[in-house]
């Protein structure tokens, strides 16, 4: 106890993602460091501390509370208030207390840390080759957690009881797995089961080298992991690879790959060190890597492409099966088509038994299902493709006090977000809401982040499109629970969400290229600048509106787009060599259908421009992912590194909307076609136009406006390149230019944008 002359006590707390990270035993040992007393507890709000001692002593520790918390703890606030001394004489690490009404930041799964390695891989260690290792610096987390405070008995850990070995590790505040809820060793915890398509058990003393022998063999492997199921195949073999896009009907769209190391990436791909530190890093998500010509990597895992998603093993299971496989392996969602995941057991058996030749699963539940995030490196700067695992559900810190709110987000790569305080909460991947399954797991992650964070939405926010399903969802809800909803125009959303995920308000130059979105006009936007701030927008530029004949159609089947381009702006379909194949009754049926105007929308889109050329180039005519056109047009780009050239466009006013005439690019692009232009080379000229197209349009609304800074987002900023060219215009021209860091550029970032702009409404 310390000297009772000038002895103060001190209140804290302390919050953001302080549970589960081991928080508890940081402040314990800190306390004994400077010789204090009294007591730490974690509650529903906060982790709460009760400290005595001297003032200097008081002082240091406050400080070292927030300047040196573990690795994986987040601190957002810390406040103290002082006291005259309770007469406490030891610290003590108390029970949680559950707080109506009071919620507490949750932390997402953590990949496993160099500890936790060790000792799986340890022949002396106890946990030798278990794959459910972790501590309080790594594992599963928000997939376990059922509410809050994150105490064992609120996760799926709780039907596991913990030896006498593991509960005193558990209860040793000096111990690294102090209060690590799923902590559990061979003899307690979760264990493995190897069966086959028909449920049949296979039975084996090693279950881990019995899968990769599978795996090496040729086989497709369900691998339950931390959020969900996981497809696994050998990465090297081609018939396997192709075998497992036709069951999963993926004809063309990238797999992700995992290797064992770093030094297993670096023989497959380039790689920075910015994406190796994301690789090694505790969120551990796939990146997207370039893909080295001698890789042995097949290239049906990623047809037509130069980059490939890679990731490193981030569960002890995933380290074990790695080492014993020593071959890359494809590790794709466990799923359909766009479905969600699968997370249990027997639904896995049902939705994937016609997928996969034997399922490795286990009996550690998975509450809340989980996707791969997928990030690249664009500048020497992480942007988010798909935010989930590692990520979610950590909150994007809004700089205002937010009212409880839902923004129910966009059609394809869904999320929703949820607003309390100055916290926004935006969901984990949901997916494209095309079916019911995807719309039930929607409900039911919606519900649990409900109940986390103990929000109650007194407003909706929605995609102004009618037709969206989760636009109907919103209005039903509002419906039935007698609430106000917001609509709100898609590509004020994208501009808005890039605004807050960065901490600005603007007003800013927004530049909104997607693929479609629906405009306060009724027609298809997608190729905008907007003037635009939390508050409102105006639309000041727009590329010209151009026919979709068949509408959804033409997405599909890219030529289409380019031939209604060709007839829009030339008069007739002289199609280049490359697309001569196209029958002529097709292209007089497509004329007539645009004469007539019969489900021939017109669009402004910026992606539907990518598609035409694509398509033009004869690079893609016909797509079986969404952007595949545009995404294999940027790889065909890439082999043309050295290429300057620019097409030119046309910039007219009508109005006071600025209108982005086309008919000179797309007569430069055939123009090289017929001249026997390559490819490379036309799709790398048409990257510098589009990104010059950005600078120039800019700079005059610059002039117009006085605004110096722009907003870059949309689902065509997801393009390296683009994002990459048009960021270095803007920054030689004066301008500052904010991009996506948190969230994606492309719909995954909407629900943001629509929540900010409905809390700002009232």
């Amino acid at each position: 106890m310390p000297d009772a002359k000038n002895v103060q006590l001190a209140r804290i707390s302390a919050r953001g993602v302080v549970q589960g990270v081991g928080f508890r035993p940081f402040v314990y040992g800190l306390a004994k460091k400077h010789g204090l007393t009294g007591w730490v507890c974690n509650t529903s709000g906060d982790v709460k501390i009760e400290v005595e001692g001297k003032q200097s002593s008081l002082d240091l520790f406050i400080y070292e509370l927030e300047h040196d918390a573990p690795p994986l703890a987040r601190i957002e606030s810390i406040t103290a208030q002082f006291a005259a001394p309770q007469g406490y004489r030891s610290f003590e690490i108390r029970h949680s207390e559950a707080q109506p009404g009071k919620y507490q930041l949750v932390s997402p799964d953590i990949a496993t840390c160099q500890l936790c390695l060790k000792d799986i891989l340890s022949r002396s260690n106890r946990r030798h080759g278990y794959p459910f290792t972790n501590c309080t610096n790594c594992g599963p987390r928000f997939t376990i957690i059922k509410d809050i405070p994150y105490d064992r008995p609120l996760t799926t850990m709780s039907v596991f009881k913990m030896c006498p070995d593991c509960l005193r590790e558990y209860e040793d505040p000096q111990d690294r797995r102090f209060h690590a809820q799923p902590n559990a060793c061979p003899i307690c915890g979760p264990r493995l089961e190897l069966r086959n398509n028909r449920d049949r058990v296979i039975e084996c003393d090693d279950l881990i080298s019995r899968t990769a022998s599978l795996l090496k063999e040729g086989s497709i492997v369900a691998v339950k992991g931390l959020g969900g199921f996981l497809l696994a195949c050998d990465a090297q073999n081609a018939a396997a690879v192709m075998t497992l896009r036709q069951r999963k009907h993926r004809p063309s769209k990238p797999f992700a790959v995992m290797l064992k190391d770093i030094g297993e990436v670096r023989r497959h791909c380039a790689v920075t060190p910015a994406e190796a530190d994301l690789m090694a890093s505790p969120q551990a998500p796939i990146v997207l890597l370039r893909w080295r010509p001698d890789s042995t990597i097949c290239a049906e895992c990623a047809p037509g492409l130069k980059y490939l998603g890679v990731m490193l093993p981030y569960t002890p299971l995933h380290h074990l099966l790695m080492r014993e496989a020593d071959i890359p392996l494809v590790m794709t969602s466990g799923n359909i088509s766009e479905e969600p995941i699968a997370g249990q057991n027997n639904e896995a058996l049902r939705r994937l038994g016609e997928i996969a030749d034997y399922f490795l699963m286990h009996n550690r539940e998975i509450h809340s299902t989980y996707d791969d995030s997928v990030t690249a490196v664009v500048e020497n700067k992480v942007t988010i493709v798909r935010r989930a695992r590692g990520y979610a559900p950590y909150p994007i810190h809004l700089n205002f006090t937010a009212p409880q709110l839902l923004a129910c987000g966009a059609e394809e790569k869904n999320t929703f977000c949820l607003t309390r305080d100055n916290h926004a909460f935006v969901s984990q991947h949901i997916g494209d809401m095309e079916n019911m399954d995807t719309l039930e797991h929607y409900e039911r992650t919606l519900e649990l982040y409900k109940r986390l964070f103990r929000i109650q939405p007194e407003l909706i926010a929605h995609d102004m499109h009618p037709e969206y399903l989760p636009t109907k969802f919103a209005l039903e809800l509002a419906e039935k629970e007698g609430l106000t909803t917001v609509p709100v125009q898609h590509h004020h959303a994208h501009i808005v969400s890039c605004l807050a995920d960065n901490g600005e308000e603007g007003p800013v130059i927004g530049v909104a290229f997607d693929g479609t979105g629906y405009g306060t006009d009724g027609e298809i936007w997608g190729g905008e600048f907007l003037i635009a701030d939390y508050s409102g927008f105006r639309r000041a530029a727009q590329l010209e509106y151009l026919p979709l004949p068949g509408g959804a159609l033409a997405i599909k089947r890219p030529y289409r787009t380019a031939i209604g381009y060709l007839l829009a702006l030339e008069g007739k379909a002289d199609l280049p060599a490359q697309t001569d194949a196209i029958d002529e009754d097709e292209i007089d049926l497509i004329r007539k259908q645009i004469e007539a105007k019969i489900n021939t929308p017109l669009t402004s889109s910026m992606g539907r421009l990518f598609d035409a050329v694509s398509a033009l180039c004869g690079i893609r005519t016909i797509i079986n992912y969404e952007a595949q056109a545009a995404v294999e047009m940027e790889s065909r780009a890439y082999e043309a590194p050295s290429e300057q050239g620019l097409y030119p466009f046309t910039l007219a006013s009508e109005n006071g909307l600025h209108i982005i005439r086309l008919r000179e690019l797309i007569a430069g692009v055939t123009g090289d076609l017929k001249a026997g232009c390559g490819v490379a080379v036309i799709a790398m000229k048409f990257h510098n136009t589009i990104a010059a197209l950005a600078r120039d349009v800019c700079l005059k609304l610059k002039a117009e406006t006085g605004i110096n800074t722009t907003a870059l987002s949309g689902g065509c900023f997801q393009n390296r390149l683009l994002l990459s060219k048009t960021s270095i215009l803007l920054e030689a021209a004066g301008f500052r230019v904010l991009t996506h860091r948190q969230v994606p550029a492309n719909d995954g970032g909407i629900s943001l944008g629509q929540a900010v702009i409905a809390a700002k409404s009232i």
